[in-house]
């Protein structure tokens, strides 16, 4: 498995690398994949989001035995579900590839700022369309916006650092 993990990694980077020329005065490399490769997981969420909330759930509560969500919060689950191990593999292999931290550690505190960050995002898009009555897709796409600048943060110097004198990261 692992083998495939680095063959696809060798696929995609090249790619993204590809594209960095013209952002170089503007970022370092791993910042730039990270961009790329969130910008790229970022959007396929707002798909699955969008044709959840669209065709799955059309726009109408989910009940879910003993509990019913509403349709733009049935749709960030749905979109979660497929966006997190997207996310963790890209984030693993292609961003911060450079980590010594053990995977089961990296996975773990990508679990937390994940779950951290569908809080977040859960809450902001109560607010935004329960409160303000912004329609679910706008709302998502705002949301996404300000729980990005976080996660980077996060992910950078939490989820896949490790320093030298780390106990948990291997050599």
């Amino acid at each position: 498995m692992r083998k495939h993990l680095h063959s696809a990694r060798d696929f995609i980077l090249p790619i993204i690398d590809f594209f960095y020329p013209p952002f170089r005065r503007l970022m370092n490399l791993q910042t730039f994949r990270y961009a790329a490769s969130g910008g790229g997981n970022m959007l396929l969420g707002f798909l699955v989001y969008f044709l959840s909330f669209k065709f799955l759930f059309l726009e109408k509560e989910f009940h879910f035995g003993f509990y019913a969500f509403k349709g733009h919060i049935a749709a960030l689950f749905v979109s979660f579900l497929v966006t997190f191990p997207i996310g963790f593999f890209m984030s693993k292999y292609v961003v911060f590839s450079d980590s010594k931290m053990k995977g089961r550690i990296q996975l773990f505190r990508y679990f937390m700022i994940c779950m951290f960050n569908l809080a977040l995002n859960y809450l902001l898009l109560k607010i935004f369309v329960e409160n303000l009555n912004i329609y679910p897709v706008l709302a998502q796409v705002i949301t996404t916006c300000i729980v990005v600048v976080f996660s980077y943060i996060a992910q950078r110097n939490f989820s896949f650092k490790a320093s030298e004198d780390d106990p948990e990261a291997t050599d």
